[in-house]
C-alpha cells in the first residue's frame, strides 16, 4: 500500500492518523512516497493529496475515515 504525500500536507497528517486508528497496521506495509521528490509525481498529483493505492488502485484521494479505511482492507485480503 502507498501513500503519496508531501511535508507539511495537514490532510496527509489526518490520512495517516485515521490509518492508525482502524487499528490493523499488522495487515499492511505503508510506503511513504514524497511527490516532491520525483517531478513527474508532482506533476501528476500537484495539490491533490494524500492518495491511496490499494491492491494498485487508488483507493483514497484527499480524505479517508478509519472505518472506511478498514472496510477497503477487509475487501482486499477477501
Amino acid at each position: 500500500m502507498t501513500i503519496y504525500t508531501r511535508p507539511g500536507c495537514h490532510l496527509c497528517d489526518e490520512a495517516k492518523r485515521e490509518m492508525e486508528r482502524a487499528r490493523c497496521a499488522d495487515l499492511y506495509t505503508l510506503e511513504e512516497v514524497n511527490v516532491d521528490d520525483d517531478a513527474e509525481l508532482a506533476r501528476r498529483y500537484g495539490y491533490d493529496i494524500p492518495v491511496v493505492v490499494m491492491g494498485g488502485r487508488v483507493a483514497f484521494k484527499h480524505r479517508l475515515t478509519a472505518a472506511d479505511f478498514a472496510r477497503e482492507l477487509r475487501l482486499l485480503s477477501d
